[in-house]
């Protein structure tokens, strides 16, 4: 649905470093940079990307979800979240009240966003 979704930070290096740790594990990567007010451009397929920019302004607390292929990625990516410095929101496992192969993991980023990793594959 999106190509790009773009927000500020107020802490340009700190949620940079965050962002490219935490979602190593789902293969996101720097696809291009300009100056901090312009921001950073990360994706992991080429085609959607996550965009962020310095701000003067505190954000709005957002919900990111990222798609993992499997419940690995999920559990790779909340333990880089927080050596990357994030907060516990939910550690991985099933949450069976979204369907019965929901499997996610969530933390608290440097902004406070609540940054979410999902696989709905059902594996064991």
């Amino acid at each position: 649905m999106f190509d790009h979704v773009k927000f500020g930070v107020t802490n340009y290096s700190a949620s940079k470093a965050f962002f490219l740790k935490a979602l190593e594990p789902l293969g996101v990567a720097v696809v291009s940079e300009g100056s901090p007010t312009y921001g950073v451009e990360m994706s992991s397929n080429g085609k959607a990307s996550l965009c962020l920019y310095q701000s003067d302004e505190k954000p709005a607390h957002l919900h990111l979800a990222f798609t993992a292929e499997n419940r690995k990625q999920v559990e790779a990516f909340y333990r880089a979240a927080l050596e990357a410095g994030g907060k516990d929101n939910g550690t991985p496992g099933l949450r069976p009240h979204y369907h019965a192969n929901y499997y996610a993991a969530f933390v608290i980023g440097p902004d406070g966003h609540n940054i979410e990793a999902v696989c709905h594959t059902a594996e064991a």
